[in-house]
């Protein structure tokens, strides 16, 4: 019905409210610090954890650019502990895209397309579109491939 506000579960909402208290946070890598530094997967960590969704976990050291001399889907399998993979995202949820030769960013979907994420580019936590720019194409202009997750079956 038309006029009718959507209604959130609980966890979505507690997931978006977490995502939100990290909006122009510092891009650092591997850090994971609101106000100071995060970098798009610690992100995601510190959001589910903040929700109360996952227990706290430790990805140990990773360098900045191994997405591009590896094939290892390290950032996946992050994201595969404690998330199944869904086809059409709901609030909350995870979009990961490929960068370089494996799934290597990601974001929390606030309504697809519009994404929170630790931006590189942008020096910090914002508020993207998923349709626009580096996260849709890649540099020769062919679409970037991107997959979804949910811990909804899990709850």
């Amino acid at each position: 019905m038309h006029g009718q506000p959507v209604t959130v579960p609980p966890w979505r909402a507690r997931l978006l409210d977490e995502a939100r208290s990290w909006l122009l946070t510092p891009w650092h890598h591997n850090a994971r610090v609101r106000g100071a530094g995060v970098d798009c997967g610690q992100l995601l960590i510190a959001c589910y954890v903040g929700a109360g969704l996952v227990p706290d976990f430790d990805t140990g050291p990773y360098a900045m650019d191994w997405m591009l001399h590896r094939d290892q889907e390290v950032y996946l399998s992050w994201v595969t502990r404690h998330l199944d993979e869904v086809e059409h995202p709901g609030p909350g949820d995870v979009a990961t895209w490929q960068v370089g030769r494996c799934f290597s960013h990601g974001a929390l979907v606030v309504q697809w397309p519009s994404v929170i994420h630790a931006y590189r580019p942008a020096r910090s936590v914002c508020l993207g579109d998923a349709t626009r720019g580096a996260l849709a194409t890649r540099r020769d202009g062919s679409a970037r491939p991107v997959r979804f997750f949910s811990i909804a079956g899990r709850l």
